[in-house]
């Protein structure tokens, strides 16, 4: 770009840094870094937004960033700001959105952050989204407040409604992909319908020439990204480790003069080719996405339903053996039952507070007051009328016994729970149980036995209805291995197998050896 608009943006972003440097936080290093004001649009659990610039009506380019701490992620994304706004090395000046700071990896957050980039004159602002807490110390629980946040972006209103490059970046010193970072990508990767592969691509950090050994990593792992014409993966490689030495404690001389000039201007030209990239890039809609993470959600609910009616069934089942085994053990002494008296442990529910810990003092959930049924824990903790609970489809839930309508279900901080009570009952409750209601006189074993054949079957009827989920689910999403899909897994099979449908038993095992 050697034509008269490449001035006047040099003029505009020479005013723009003049700005950063009256207003901006400094930290005297051999570099002058410069700490970026941002102005705050979102913030709640699991999800910041923040702005640098003034917006402007210009085209936008939207990235996903996704890599393991340790990469340089972070760096990274810094540089794409150091390179919109015209940064040169002679300047002596290094400009952070995200403050990083050597050597200490606890201050790393475990939101999910958006920063919008507005740059005077630039040819298009840059919105990335940067999505830390995949495979971190604070386990699966971290990693599914990370999709709900994810989910709650692309659902609001004004959130990101499509996306121009997923973006995996990892080192240039990897030679095989760790267990690790295949699930941080898997699980990234497991969000997107399958229009997004041909957006994916690769940035490689730390690479001072072509990362034969990473790339070779890459296609052995047969993670799924765009790929050129050869069939090798699409990826752009950066080296920022000048940029990773800007503190004063870099006394090292492989960090002055020369070398960091050369590779600044090593990494200029891998910046504009990957921007350029960008530039060209044709966005994909987050419409499918959003689909795959409301499919997945209502898995998930539809899943902890089914625990919670099962354990209702067992309960049930208990109690009627109990009531078998005492008609029994009277038949055998005698007769008349007239003075028949015997006790069991009947189940009930009761509606209890959820228990609230300081990380969750949200946390509600959506209840059918109908089926007494609980139809979404954790909840939609974004929404506050049931009607805009992700498991709600036209109005009607998707999740509880009768399918009610979203009228019949409250959305707050109680939810029901299957307890049991001592009680005794006589001959006259049998009798107005079994035989007053069926209108004829039945046998008590066979209205026993009828009663448990009928809870087996609808336990059958849910386990097939989650299976169908998880079915639909892989047919739509780039990959199936999703946090909330593993985690419940092992729970499909094992129903499956009491239920005795040996071939979808098999299909989940096979999937499962697959994930795993």
């Amino acid at each position: 770009m050697e034509n008269q608009p490449q001035t006047c943006q040099g003029k505009q972003t020479r005013k723009q840094l003049l700005e950063i440097k009256k207003r901006c936080r400094s930290i005297a290093g051999h570099f002058t870094r410069y700490i970026l004001h941002t102005e705050t649009l979102t913030e709640r659990e699991g999800l910041r937004r923040e702005r640098f610039g003034e917006k402007e009506n210009s085209k936008n380019k939207t990235i996903l960033m996704v890599g393991e701490t340790g990469t340089g992620k972070s760096t990274l994304i810094n540089a794409f700001i150091n390179h919109m706004l015209g940064v040169k090395y002679n300047e002596q000046i290094w400009c952070e959105i995200i403050e990083t700071k050597k050597n200490q990896p606890n201050t790393q957050t475990t939101a999910v952050t958006v920063y919008d980039v507005f740059i005077e004159e630039f040819p298009f602002s840059l919105t990335v989204i940067d999505t830390p807490g995949y495979g971190s110390k604070g386990g699966k629980e971290e990693d599914i407040n990370t999709t709900k946040a994810l989910h709650d972006l692309i659902r609001d209103k004004d959130g990101v409604h499509k996306v121009d490059a997923v973006c995996l970046v990892v080192s240039s010193k990897i030679t095989r992909l760790l267990e690790k970072q295949q699930y941080i990508f898997d699980a990234i990767l497991s969000l997107f319908g399958s229009d997004v592969q041909r957006n994916i691509v690769l940035l490689i950090t730390h690479a001072t020439q072509k990362p034969t050994n990473a790339l070779k990593a890459i296609k052995e792992s047969k993670l799924r990204c765009d790929e050129t014409e050869d069939g090798e993966p699409v990826y752009f490689r950066f080296d920022n480790s000048h940029c990773e030495g800007f503190t004063p404690e870099a006394e090292d001389e492989e960090y002055r003069g020369q070398d960091y000039k050369a590779a600044w201007e090593n990494n200029e030209r891998n910046m504009k080719d990957f921007f350029d990239f960008l530039s060209s890039c044709k966005p994909v809609s987050l419409k499918m996405t959003e689909k795959v993470l409301t499919t997945r959600e209502q898995l998930t609910a539809a899943i902890n339903n089914l625990k919670d009616r099962i354990t209702s069934t067992e309960l049930k089942k208990q109690e009627l053996e109990q009531t078998k085994a005492a008609v029994e053990q009277h038949e055998k002494v005698m007769k008349d039952m007239t003075d028949f008296q015997y006790e069991v442990d009947e189940p009930y529910k009761e509606k209890v507070p959820i228990e609230s810990k300081w990380w969750n003092m949200n946390k509600e959930a959506t209840c059918c007051t109908v089926c007494e049924e609980n139809c979404h824990y954790p909840g939609c903790w974004w929404v506050k009328d049931p009607y805009r609970c992700t498991i709600m489809s036209r109005g009607k839930c998707t999740v509880c016994s009768g399918k009610c309508d979203y009228t019949k279900h409250v959305k707050e901080n109680k939810m029901y729970v299957s307890k049991t009570r001592k009680v005794k009952k006589t001959n006259e409750d049998l009798k107005k149980k079994y035989e007053e209601a069926s209108g004829k006189t039945v046998s008590l074993r066979d209205q026993l036995e009828n009663e448990i054949r009928e809870n087996e079957i609808e336990k059958s009827k849910l386990v097939d209805e989650c299976y169908e989920c998880m079915d639909k689910l892989e047919g739509i999403a780039l990959k199936t291995d999703s946090v909330s899909t593993l985690q419940h897994i092992d729970y499909l099979i094992e129903k499956l197998k009491e239920t005795g449908n040996r071939e979808k038993v098999q299909k989940l095992e096979e999937l499962k050896r697959r994930l795993t």
